[in-house]
């Protein structure tokens, strides 16, 4: 059983703080998180595009199959844009 008289040490300094280590996380990953918002937005867009206007009579699991191919579909297209990178850098 833990000694609930101990003293809690008291955050220090070098402790970041929550704005600090969102803008670490912006700036290291900041591209990548836009590039993933970008595709879930033209994704769900693109879905939802489709089943209002191209399949207006389809049951709603159509839509949340037309969601759900958005996981391969992310994947696909990064590990793809990957490539190329890579292909076009030999």
């Amino acid at each position: 059983m833990p000694d609930s008289d101990a003293a809690e040490t008291p955050d220090d300094e070098t402790d970041p703080s929550v704005a600090d280590r969102a803008r670490t996380v912006l700036s290291e990953k900041g591209t990548g998180m836009a590039q993933d918002l970008l595709f879930a937005l033209a994704w769900v867009g693109l879905a939802s595009l489709l089943y209002d206007f191209a399949f207006p009579t389809a049951p709603r699991w159509v839509l949340y199959m037309f969601m759900l191919a958005g996981i391969p579909a992310y994947f696909g297209f990064f590990i793809s844009l990957e490539v190329a990178k890579e292909r076009s850098a030999r």
